[in-house]
């Protein structure tokens, strides 16, 4: 070989080792930056790629009575899809002989129908397709979802839910409330205890193969559900029971279209009892028209009538415009020197009363006499302070604070009927609570219905609950208290009323309904008290609205109250009374 040909070669050596160690450069530098630089996030994403991600729903919290019983709780519930890529590799076989029966999803929907209580061919028709999940059932219990997964299907899978159920039926439906179809609370305590009842939800990340069954072995995170706190209502379950009975039984019988009672506790507040007719199903709320699905005793305000003499009384007894025995000639017609005339219910002759007598015949003239001994001013800011033309903040959604205007805005005849409880209009939460504040020496205590929340650690957080407030001083509200109890004895507007073996303390109403021609077509009655009146537990008040006839309080509304009263004292224990009531004069000299 000439030297030139051995050069030659050499150089050609070179080159190709040139070639070869440049290739192995960049195939090494490559690998270098595909698995130290891209390696992470390719892995990543390849990750991603077989993996899916499921929320794990948080069961609602339950909302329970005074006593810890549910009123209303989220069960488990099992939804199931199929995965329309696995199910055809399913083969059914003869249990003895092991033969091959069927495959597929015919041979799948022969086995799932009769568990299911669907159509085979239906449901094998939508088992077909490239599909990765397919809903073919919803809302099974843990039980059925048992036996489904006893057939070891593949491509069967499930997805854990929650149902909201009410196991009391339409008992305390009003305050209950019910969820929509997302599970949000629309109405009562499963709307405005919404952020409490609602959880915060989990999740679930695995690795799926190619056909999207489950990895075994592959990657797995789970995100545990927090769930929702428990609610605990004040209601007395056994009591709202009664109260719904005895006013739909009162509604029944007086053709009513509707009424309500409310039971609170007095001295703290709390709503042992808020009754509406005609009570809403939660578990069925549709059936229900929209109207009769809230709770009108706390949304829908009326003109008290003669219940709203009590603050007129109230007033001129704790500034000694009168006392129990101060004596009136009480006329069946009186004109005030501004020219208004009043009349009592029914025509009578002149006769010669004390202020408890002119209470216990619930006399509008008597109590225009004793208004005009009182600053308008004053008697405005005491209607105020028993929670007249406010909320109470009860934790109900859609409460209306009634309406009481201000004295500026009085005309010339407003200015007396608000002494007789017309010219304003109040709920029956908010009458009841008057009640209770007499009850209760004159201390103002806000209504409440929730006394407070546990959470998933079993941490318990009461209600917070405003210090009562004396707004009427303890002398007062006692006289006036002892004044009330001659209403349900005999020759008072409420006997009806009376509850065997203790004192009670009521006040009867009846007021005139305008219709939408502008005329009165209509009454409502309505009664509210304490028992017993010497030592005040309970206030329960009543409402029973157009009632056919006269419909006077102490008629239509008086027996609910004596019924949901006695009940109440007597599954409370409360001994029966063993003084008399006060032997008040009602006539005085003339």
């Amino acid at each position: 070989m000439s030297p030139a040909s051995a050069f030659a070669q050499q150089a050609r050596r070179r080159i190709v080792l040139v070639l070869v160690l440049t290739m192995l450069f960049v195939f090494g530098g490559r690998l270098v930056w595909v698995q130290a630089v891209q390696g992470p996030s390719l892995a990543q994403e390849a990750r991603a790629d077989r993996t899916a991600t499921s929320t794990i729903s948080a069961p609602r919290g339950d909302i329970v009575d005074a006593d810890g019983e549910i009123l209303a709780t989220s069960v488990e519930r099992y939804n199931v899809g199929v995965n329309q890529q696995l199910v055809r590799y399913y083969e059914r076989t003869d249990p003895e002989t092991g033969e091959v029966l069927s495959t597929g999803a015919a041979a799948a929907a022969e086995a799932l129908a009769p568990l299911l209580e669907q159509d085979k061919a239906e449901l094998g028709a939508r088992m077909v397709g490239d599909s990765t999940f397919v809903y073919i059932a919803e809302g099974l219990t843990p039980a059925q979802w048992r036996e489904i997964d006893a057939l070891n299907i593949p491509g069967i899978e499930p997805e854990r839910t929650t149902e909201r159920i009410y196991p009391n039926g339409t008992t305390a439906g009003n305050v209950i409330g019910y969820v929509g179809r997302d599970g949000n609370g629309l109405a009562g305590l499963e709307m405005s205890m919404e952020d409490a009842l609602t959880g915060e939800d989990g999740s679930i990340t695995v690795e799926i193969g190619a056909t999207g069954e489950i990895i075994p072995t592959g990657h797995r995170e789970e995100e545990p559900a927090v769930p929702g706190e428990t609610v605990h209502a004040t209601i007395d379950r056994d009591l709202q029971h009664v109260a719904q009975e005895s006013i739909d039984q009162a509604v029944e019988q007086f053709g009513a279209p509707w009424g309500a009672v409310v039971v609170e506790e007095i001295g703290t507040g709390r709503i042992l009892a808020l009754a509406d007719s005609n009570t809403v199903d939660p578990g069925n709320y549709q059936a229900w028209s929209p109207e009769d699905r809230g709770s009108r005793a706390v949304s829908n305000p009326y003109e008290p009538g003669s219940t709203g003499k009590l603050p007129t009384f109230a007033l001129a007894l704790e500034q000694g415009a009168v006392d129990q025995r101060t004596p009136f000639e009480v006329p069946d017609t009186y004109t005030t020197d501004s020219g208004q005339t009043f009349h009592d219910n029914s025509p009578h002759e002149e006769l010669n009363l004390t202020t408890t007598g002119a209470l216990q015949m619930s006399s509008n003239t008597a109590t225009v006499q004793i208004g005009e001994m009182l600053q308008d001013s004053d008697r405005y800011h005491l209607l105020r302070d028993f929670g007249f033309g406010q909320r109470t903040g009860i934790e109900l959604p859609g409460e209306s604070p009634g309406v009481v205007h201000r004295p500026e805005d009085w005309d010339g005849r407003t200015r007396y009927t608000t002494m007789f409880g017309q010219g304003l209009a109040v709920t029956l939460l908010q009458n009841t609570s008057m009640a209770a504040t007499i009850g209760n020496g004159g201390v103002r205590v806000d209504p409440h219905i929730i006394d407070g929340t546990t959470d998933g650690d079993g941490q318990f957080t009461p209600t917070e609950v405003t210090t009562g407030e004396q707004i009427l001083e303890e002398d007062a509200a006692d006289s006036l208290l002892q004044m009330m109890e001659t209403v349900v004895q005999e020759g008072g507007t409420g006997p009806q009323g009376a509850v065997p073996g203790y004192r009670v303390a009521a006040k009867t109403g009846t007021a005139e309904i305008p219709d939408a021609a502008g005329g009165l077509s209509g009454r409502l009655g309505s009664f509210v008290g304490v028992a017993p009146a010497e030592n005040p537990r309970f206030a329960v008040g009543v409402v029973v609205y157009r009632g056919y006839g006269a419909s006077y309080g102490g008629t239509v509304a008086a027996p609910t109250f004596r019924d949901v009263m006695s009940f109440a004292l007597r599954d409370a224990g409360v001994p029966p009374s063993t003084e008399p009531a006060p032997d008040l004069p009602l006539e005085s000299r003339g």
